[in-house]
């Protein structure tokens, strides 16, 4: 009943009556030569007393007769169209394909527009950290990449501590529900969790190990850094645990590879 009285208000802003909503639709079923197009009075009536669930093809028309989108139409009927990107995060295909996005140029969503000044790429840091100002921007591709309430990192480009696996300059996601170390060393490498911590002057990321209260960074078999060591929770925390990464496999130009080959030495 909520979405009839919702339609009715629509039509009576527009000062149309039922009935020249049912000549102006039998005009677009006319066009597109499907009487599905077509609204009664009576059933229009029907809908804006008792509710009800229309058609696509009557939603269609109600949309072209109100100048209404007809995906602005949809809630009225308990249909959220942002659900369907998060069902289909969470109903991923079993095959590798090519994902497409739809763009909404007048969805707008939170993201940095300004980065703090002393934001170093060299170290690794956390994103929220890294910026001064959130402004709203029409992007619906990062409209689940909320940075203001969930943990992303930076991995700093002279940040070699998970290099091959975790190359600088990358980005991760971090669950900040996992801050207490978890033994698992799992069957494969990327099968070991990977932890995000805060340090006494920075970030770093990577496997860890707990010897009594001392707690070990360590870094990847390939890797050129060493294994570090802290004292747990004086010297180091964990903000949370890497549960998704976005990185280059590809070096962007060759001197981007000089600075690479140069960076790799001992830490």
């Amino acid at each position: 009943m909520i979405s009839g009285a919702r339609l009715k208000e629509l039509r009576s802003r527009l000062g149309v009556t039922t009935r020249e909503v049912a000549e102006q639709s039998a005009r677009i079923a006319e066009r597109e030569r499907n009487p599905e197009y077509g609204i009664s009075h009576a059933w229009l009536a029907e809908l804006e007393s008792n509710g009800g669930n229309p058609s696509i093809y009557k939603l269609f028309s109600l949309s072209v007769i109100y100048r209404t989108k007809f995906t602005d139409l949809l809630p009225l009927f308990g249909i959220d169209e942002d659900k369907i990107s998060q069902y289909q995060v969470t109903s991923p295909s079993q095959d590798t394909r090519l994902v497409e996005f739809e763009q909404d140029e007048n969805k707008l969503v939170s993201f940095p527009v300004r980065f703090d000044p002393g934001f170093s790429v060299r170290t690794t840091s956390l994103v929220s950290r890294m910026v001064e100002v959130w402004g709203e921007i029409p992007i619906s591709m990062i409209q689940h990449l909320d940075l203001r309430r969930h943990n992303y990192g930076y991995i700093g480009l002279e940040d070699f501590t998970l290099y091959p696996m975790l190359r600088p300059g990358s980005f991760v996601q971090i669950d900040p529900r996992v801050t207490r170390y978890q033994p698992s060393k799992g069957r494969i490498e990327f099968d070991r969790p990977i932890y995000f911590l805060e340090l006494r002057n920075g970030y770093a990321c990577g496997w860890c190990e707990m010897q009594n209260d001392t707690l070990l960074l360590l870094p990847h078999p390939l890797s050129p850094c060493s294994v570090r060591q802290f004292v747990y929770e004086a010297d180091a925390e964990i903000v949370g645990q890497v549960t998704g990464v976005a990185m280059r496999i590809v070096d962007l130009s060759p001197t981007a590879e000089s600075g690479n080959a140069k960076a790799l030495k001992p830490q």
